[in-house]
């Protein structure tokens, strides 16, 4: 096996002046991922996703944007591929790293999703620390807020943000995907986008696993990550099937968005018809992470 991690910041037009954050980002999530993906795929990829939670750069927890009633709700899923087991989170509005949640949804949870304040209330049947919404929010989204309040958002506006994301292959041949955002700005309050459901935003067999970015509406009408799967299943390589299914997302859907994927070879690819996204490749041969935007 061919041990990797492949991680994303998020599709969309990203500023001048958010390139290097977002670099730095991205690179500091591979590296907490290779720490230990000696461990497990999931592991790797929990850790990953929750760095980039941990940093507002990005669109996932702390930092995230805030929806029309001022508060950030904060979506996640975490698959493993060979068993299939998942767990999935939305509109969480209490939890620091979602991620972390999801995991636990898929490990002690007889079910895979949960939402609002059932998922908030098993946070902290499982011990995790509840924390107060307006810990999650930054000055940088409060301004955001005022700026977008009672105006209508343009289409270009739904792909104006950056999910998280974060798929790995471990030296046993487990493939893991994860998935972590805020959502989109001004959102209508309960909105959930691709990210977490299952074939969407995330997927993972245990022939390739598949992290989506973007227009969560379009992504959703593409089934974007399974998409994926299917054209490596047949054949496509890992980066020619990010590509076909980026394609099949604008010609049909008139969507705006990337894609992550790596196989259960350790082929890897990503594609994106967004402005810029952010990502960032490790595996143990490489010295340092490789990062681009």
């Amino acid at each position: 096996m061919h041990p990797i991690i492949l991680i994303h910041g998020g599709a969309w037009d990203i500023p001048d002046d958010l390139v290097e954050p977002h670099l730095r980002g991205v690179k500091n999530a591979a590296i907490h991922g290779m720490d230990v993906l000696n461990q497990s795929a999931l592991d790797a990829v929990e850790n990953a996703v929750s760095c980039m939670e941990d940093d507002p750069t990005f669109d996932a927890g702390t930092g995230s944007f805030l929806n029309k009633n001022k508060n950030v709700e904060l979506d996640a899923v975490i698959i493993e591929g060979t068993s299939m087991r998942a767990g999935a989170v939305a509109a969480v509005k209490r939890v620091k790293n979602p991620i972390t949640l999801a995991r636990k949804v898929m490990e002690q949870c007889d079910t895979i999703f949960l939402v609002g304040e059932g998922a908030d209330q098993f946070a902290a049947e499982q011990g995790l620390n509840l924390c107060d919404n307006e810990d999650l929010i930054i000055e940088r989204e409060i301004k955001r807020w005022k700026t977008l309040s009672g105006k209508k958002k343009s289409t270009e506006e739904f792909f104006r943000h950056g999910t998280v994301g974060a798929v790995a292959l471990d030296s046993k041949g487990r493939l893991a995907a994860g998935t972590s955002t805020g959502g989109t700005p001004f959102k209508q309050p309960g909105r959930v986008g691709d990210s977490p459901i299952l074939g969407a935003g995330t997927y993972a067999t245990e022939v390739c696993a598949v992290s989506s970015t973007g227009w969560g509406e379009a992504i959703m009408k593409a089934v974007m990550a399974k998409t994926v799967v299917d054209f490596v299943e047949r054949g496509e390589t890992a980066q020619k099937a990010a590509e076909k299914s980026v394609e099949i997302l604008k010609k049909r859907f008139s969507g705006y968005g990337g894609v992550i994927a790596v196989t259960k070879d350790g082929d890897y690819g990503t594609a994106y018809n967004t402005p810029r996204m952010a990502r960032a490749v490790f595996s143990p041969e490489m010295s340092e992470p490789v990062a681009e935007i």
